[in-house]
C-alpha cells in the first residue's frame, strides 16, 4: 500500500507500533525495512523527509487488521 502526505510522523510510529504483524517500508531499491525495529524508524525518518513532512511511501502489512489500522490513520490524520 502507498500512503502519501504524513504530517504526524510521532502518531504514524506510534500507529506502526501498534500493529500486531511485520510492517515493512519498500525502498526505491526494493529493500524491505522492518518498521517495527526503531533502528529502521530512525534510519528511514532521516532518509526519508527533510521537512517535517513524509510525501510517499510504500508499505507492507501482512496482517488484515493491521491494514485497517494503517489506512484509519491515514484517512483521521
Amino acid at each position: 500500500m502507498k500512503v502519501q502526505n504524513i504530517s504526524n510522523i510521532d502518531q504514524f510510529f506510534k500507529t506502526i507500533d501498534q500493529c500486531k504483524g511485520k510492517v515493512e517500508l519498500v525502498t526505491g531499491e526494493g529493500d524491505r525495512l522492518n518498521l517495527k525495529s526503531k533502528l529502521s524508524q530512525y534510519v528511514s525518518m532521516a532518509n526519508i523527509f527533510s521537512d517535517g513532512t513524509i510525501k510517499e511511501l510504500e508499505l507492507v502489512a501482512y496482517e488484515p487488521e493491521d491494514i485497517d489500522r494503517l489506512v484509519n490513520f491515514m484517512m483521521n490524520q
